[in-house]
């Protein structure tokens, strides 16, 4: 029973929903605020996902309804399976093993997947383009992304994220030495979460909405919901790796802390895309390969000096 209450409630799928949604609203808000519009009312998010929920699933004729139905529910499923991992109000998580940062970031990588299958699949032709941007993309920001958050893993000289949180407890001025790979994993985020100047395969004023452009209702409303939830777990885990201050103290004020470490990067996330235009696929690409990859190849040289140095 404990594990379903995890898996299901908290910090699973219901805590997770909320939290994600929130998230929402919080970024919409700031997003609006920063180009001087007052932005949605808190309940706007809740309220999309009520109404998408409420309507109906329509499935284009030509499309494969099997992988049109499946590909949302694998999406969101990796996505909460992720959150399990990583250490929330403390040095220790639901789940834990050496190791696990992999598999989070590859979970991560999934709902990218499913959305390059589930809009294959709708044979829509803005669909399809949305699709092959999408897996385009994701070969863009997965290098840095994976090179940012594997530097702090390898100066604590371990894979698993309760032992980098265990690590970094005990010499949080540590962190200082990773903040290149802070900023090249919070840009890559962009990419991940298809933020502007990333929104690429998404671009409502060229193609629509593109892999979702033949989604509709519930099956648009877990491919929202995954979106959110993916959000808030992937500002969890550069919280965790980047921003490990106060896991000491009790662990209701660590998870106070948590939750104001995490709306702070959706904060910058919210920043960061109200000054900056979409690029095209080929800009994208090349921003990523040109400066992003070069910077956390730094980033993993100064922890591979430091680990030398400093641990020895």
């Amino acid at each position: 029973m404990t594990a379903l209450f995890q898996i299901l409630i908290f910090p699973g799928f219901l805590f997770l929903s909320v939290f994600g949604l929130v998230a929402e609203f919080v970024d919409r808000k700031l997003y609006a605020r920063f180009q001087n519009r007052i932005g949605p009312p808190y309940f706007q998010p809740f309220a999309d996902i009520i109404k998408l929920i409420a309507k109906e699933d329509l499935i284009p004729g030509e499309a494969n309804p099997k992988m049109f139905r499946l590909t949302p529910l694998f999406a969101l499923a990796s996505t909460v399976t992720a959150f399990l991992y990583i250490p929330i109000w403390g040095t220790n998580s639901v789940y834990s093993f050496n190791g696990d940062l992999i598999v989070v970031l590859y979970l991560l990588m999934v709902p990218a997947l499913a959305v390059f299958i589930g809009g294959w699949y709708s044979t829509s032709l803005y669909a399809r383009i949305g699709s092959v941007r999408t897996v385009t993309q994701l070969f863009a920001y997965e290098v840095p992304l994976f090179m940012g958050v594997l530097s702090p893993a390898l100066l604590a000289n371990t894979w698993s994220l309760n032992e980098m949180a265990q690590f970094y407890s005990r010499n949080p001025w540590y962190s200082v030495f990773n903040l290149i790979g802070f900023g090249v994993s919070l840009v890559a985020l962009l990419g991940k979460l298809e933020k502007v100047p990333f929104d690429i395969p998404e671009a409502e004023t060229e193609i629509v909405a593109g892999s979702f452009v033949e989604y509709s209702g519930k099956l648009l409303a877990f491919f929202r919901l995954t979106f959110d939830i993916k959000m808030v777990v992937c500002a969890s885990l550069l919280a965790v790796c980047f921003l490990p201050f106060g896991l000491k103290l009790n662990p209701a004020v660590v998870f106070l802390l948590f939750l104001v470490k995490v709306f702070c990067i959706v904060a910058l996330i919210s920043l960061a895309r109200s000054v900056a235009a979409r690029l095209r696929i080929d800009q994208m690409i090349r921003f990523c390969w040109k400066y992003l990859v070069p910077l956390a190849l730094m980033q993993l040289f100064i922890n591979l000096i430091l680990k030398e140095i400093l641990l020895k």
